[in-house]
């Protein structure tokens, strides 16, 4: 008896998987013809909403929403993705940002506009059915690229690392697709690329615009440059850097002059700082200013008012772009310089914060 109950509790009521379904039938919004102006810098999205379709045993559905090129008909589309919930709700938000992607998969020009088809397809078990309606997005890209480099470096003769690739020079990323760098270039020619090395993607720069490729940009003579390239948009551009000055608020001028050293660094061995006297004591306050071809750009302190440097952290030298104002977004020097050298150093780094040091001599 035993025996039997054993025999008898191993066995399983099991069934045949009904993959019967019926497509998605009726699709919510956007509506059909919908005209989009992509603003993929921008934490903008558009709200993708359909019915649910069926299954003949009532159990849930997965659903993808697909884009294919106009005229496709979603046997290969260009894109899938599950919707919310992974996949089983009817609905799914998307980003401007991967809608740039995707119309590019479809084969949409940057600065161009074109028509990206969209339905949502069903599936249970093997079976998936494409929705028995189809609805176009009226897609208009900016300028720029839809896949941005996560990381980018100047190599090529006109740079200080010249042709070597181990010595290529890496820009700051400042945002998603913005990437900077101080530093000088002479005659010769540079190219950008995501990795140092042959294995990297190459870009070049013509008329101010990004391009992907292998053409490399000549330079003609030495100077030093911002070199600022932003992928959103496709555009880069070079302000020269003609002099660096140590700027003193209670004299309202610069006090010293710093040179370029190469590697992202201005420097002075020896500049003479004298504390102004007011009647209510002597006065410290500095920040620095950039002589540039598009005009001064004042370096200073993310703070309106600062404290003597004295035990501060690190991130009290950060530099950042500041305005011309005599008082505000200024350093101390340590009391000790009152009348004394000082060596100064400026880092425009890209892989730490823009700083810089003081050191009482």
């Amino acid at each position: 008896m035993l025996a039997t109950l054993a025999v008898g509790s191993c066995k399983k009521d099991t069934r045949e998987l009904n993959q019967n379904l019926t497509p998605v039938g009726a699709l919510g919004m956007p509506a059909d013809q919908y005209a989009l102006t992509l603003a993929p810098a921008s934490n903008s999205s558009v709200d993708f909403r359909w019915d649910t379709g069926r299954s003949e045993d009532g159990d849930n559905l997965l659903y993808e929403l697909a884009f294919d090129k106009e005229g496709g008909d979603f046997s290969k589309p260009v894109f899938k993705v599950l919707s919310d919930g992974g996949g089983v709700q009817n609905s799914i938000t998307v980003t401007h940002k991967d809608l740039n992607k995707i119309a590019n998969m479809a084969g949409i020009a940057a600065s161009s506009s074109g028509n990206l088809i969209w339905t949502v397809l069903a599936s249970k078990g093997t079976n998936r059915l494409p929705g028995s309606i189809v609805r176009t997005l009226k897609i208009s890209r900016p300028a720029g690229f839809a896949e941005v480099p996560a990381e980018l470096y100047l190599s090529g003769s006109a740079t200080e690392g010249g042709t070597d690739a181990a010595k290529a020079v890496k820009l700051k990323k400042n945002e998603e697709g913005i990437f900077e760098v101080y530093t000088s270039l002479k005659t010769g020619d540079y190219i950008l690329t995501d990795k140092p090395g042959p294995d990297g993607k190459k870009y070049y720069v013509e008329n101010g615009l990004i391009k992907e490729g292998s053409n490399p940009l000549k330079v003609d003579g030495q100077k030093t440059y911002r070199l600022t390239f932003d992928f959103n948009v496709a555009t880069a551009t070079a302000v020269e850097i003609e002099s660096v000055g140590l700027w003193m608020s209670a004299y309202n001028t610069e006090i010293g002059q710093l040179s370029y050293q190469g590697n992202s660094t201005w420097a002075a061995a020896a500049i003479p700082v004298e504390f102004f006297q007011f009647s209510w004591g002597r006065d410290e306050r500095y920040k620095f200013v950039l002589h540039t071809s598009n005009g001064l750009q004042f370096m200073g302190s993310s703070r309106t008012d600062n404290g003597s440097p004295v035990g501060q952290a690190a991130s009290y030298f950060y530099l950042l772009p500041v305005s011309n104002d005599q008082w505000a977004n200024t350093y101390k020097f340590d009391p000790a310089a009152d009348r004394k050298t000082v060596q100064v150093n400026l880092y425009f780094k890209a892989d730490v914060p823009y700083t810089h040091l003081i050191t009482v001599k």
